[in-house]
């Protein structure tokens, strides 16, 4: 199985986003590599009991095949994955390869959804025929979500530093992860 942050990343538009964000690509890129691990490893969190992966699956009907980030969705869904603890992520993952926080904090809300939108792809072509919600939260969907959710929490990819704030970070601060 590759790993999910670097196909993510191989699949973002990073000149468009830089654009949006008033940022060079290679900036955008280096709070991409951060911020991606982090999402990763939050849904992971909060996929690890079946109220949360069924929160997760419904949420992967609803950004199956995105592309176009929409950056109000997107800081409800940050605000799902990191509940109160959104502000103290953005602060450690600022210290991460050099990027800015602010940079970071803008650019979350545009990831999260292309990132649901990577996992509704992944849960949908191993699923089968049947839509990402198909048995939501348990069985097949269930089963397919942790294994894509797991490497990512894992620290694989995302440079030195992502995998450790997940580990460390997240773990602390997400608890058993929110709904």
């Amino acid at each position: 199985m590759s790993d999910p942050t670097t196909d993510i990343l191989a699949g973002l538009p990073l000149d468009d986003l830089a654009a949006r964000l008033g940022a060079d690509p290679a900036s955008v890129r280096s709070a991409a590599e951060a911020a991606i691990p982090a999402l990763l490893g939050g849904l992971h969190a909060n996929a690890q009991d079946s109220a949360g992966a069924d929160s997760i699956a419904e949420a992967l009907t609803q950004h199956e095949g995105q592309r176009d980030p929409d950056p109000a969705d997107g800081a409800k869904i940050a605000g799902h994955i990191f509940g109160d603890s959104q502000d103290q992520v953005v602060q450690q993952l600022g210290g991460v390869q050099g990027v800015s926080g602010d940079l970071v904090k803008k650019l979350i809300p545009l990831l999260a959804p292309l990132v649901l939108a990577y996992l509704a792809k992944q849960v949908g072509g191993r699923a089968g025929s049947g839509s990402a919600g198909d048995n939501a939260g348990g069985g097949v969907v269930g089963s397919i979500l942790e294994e894509v959710l797991k490497g990512a929490s894992q620290g694989s990819g995302g440079g030195q530093g992502a995998g450790s704030i997940i580990g460390d970070v997240l773990g602390g601060l997400l608890g058993r992860g929110r709904r």
